[in-house]
């Protein structure tokens, strides 16, 4: 049996990757960041054929790691350890187990992600909007934006600005924070260095909060840090989400948009999403579009995402003025 250890972390995904197929492999490289899927890229180039064993050995210790990562989800890895015992033997938990410990631990803030948002509110709103911050950007999106809609318009526009600029919080600034909670939870979670915040916490958000909350959030933002407002708008709504506009939206959407840059937006984008503009097209229209993009042979990325950009500008500037909906949490239920 060929040993795991032998080879990288690197090598390992790589032969994983090659062991799902590329259409499985395509799938997770869209979770990825540029520099390791270039990292991934470059280790299946250059991976020339892998023996069945080994194969066999990255497969089956992936499973066991995926199985001691939902054990743990469950019920933390006292937990996991005595599961894993059970099916895979004391040896082998132990080393699996063991191969967690140094990059998995139970998230922060565990036992407030089952407290409901009302009551974790009473509990937090008037905490310094920093320590908030903190404990928002480690709850799911809806439950963060149920409690950030309910604070004060002041805090809510310092508390997303908090979160959005949120890096690396040390463990004894989490410990501190967590043992306030704890005083009144009564509950204990374990902790570690963890990449928090960031602007794409604050996005996932304020694409869940209700449009009033955003729109509040978004101008006091762009009255205190332009930059960072324009870093968070260009991402709250890719162009990939026009996937989530009725058909009458789409077609009024499409009467702002040149057709030329419809073309080269569409070149880059899946085959769902020019399914949907076409649809929403005259069938001349459609056709002479895609002709022009066959015509156009290959684009620049930068090209077309300029090109998808300018068509978002479009769909955020016609909700803004109330003529299409961006179905979304917080209340923004259709009525008809």
């Amino acid at each position: 049996m060929a040993k795991t250890e032998e080879i990288s972390g690197v090598q390992k995904a790589a032969i994983l990757l090659i062991s799902l197929g590329p259409e499985k492999s395509a799938n997770v490289f869209k979770h990825l960041k540029e520099d390791e899927i270039e990292q991934l890229t470059l280790e299946i180039a250059n991976t020339r054929s892998v023996s069945p064993a080994m194969k066999d050995a990255v497969l089956d210790e992936f499973y066991e790691v995926c199985l001691a990562q939902q054990y743990i989800a469950e019920g933390g890895i006292a937990y996991a350890k005595e599961l894993l015992e059970k099916s895979l033997g004391a040896e082998r938990a132990k080393d699996v187990i063991g191969k967690l410990t140094a990059s998995l631990q139970v998230r922060p803030f565990e036992f407030v992600r089952k407290t409901d948002a009302n009551q974790l509110l009473n509990f937090i709103q008037d905490e310094h909007p920093q320590t908030i911050a903190l404990i928002l950007s480690y709850l799911p999106s809806a439950q963060s934006a149920a409690i950030i809609s309910a604070l004060t318009p002041d805090k809510q526009t310092d508390v997303a600005k908090r979160i959005a600029q949120m890096d690396r919080t040390a463990p004894d600034v989490i410990k501190e924070v967590e043992k306030v909670l704890e005083q009144k939870l009564a509950s204990l979670v374990n902790q570690d260095y963890t990449i928090v915040g960031g602007v794409d916490s604050i996005v996932e958000i304020l694409n869940t909060v209700d449009r009033g909350t955003e729109k509040h959030i978004m101008e006091s933002l762009e009255i205190e840090d332009p930059e960072l407002a324009d870093e968070i708008r260009k991402k709250m709504f890719v162009f990939e989400d026009i996937l989530s506009l009725d058909d009458r939206s789409v077609q009024r959407v499409l009467r702002e948009v040149d057709n030329n840059e419809l073309a080269v937006a569409l070149k880059g984008s899946t085959e769902e999403v020019q399914n949907l503009i076409f649809s929403n097209l005259s069938s001349r229209l459609a056709t002479m579009i895609k002709e022009d993009m066959d015509f156009m042979g290959p684009v620049r990325m930068k090209d077309v995402e300029e090109a998808q950009q300018k068509i978002v500008n479009i769909i955020r500037k016609l909700e803004d003025s109330a003529e299409i909906i961006i179905s979304r949490g917080g209340g923004d239920e259709i009525v008809v």
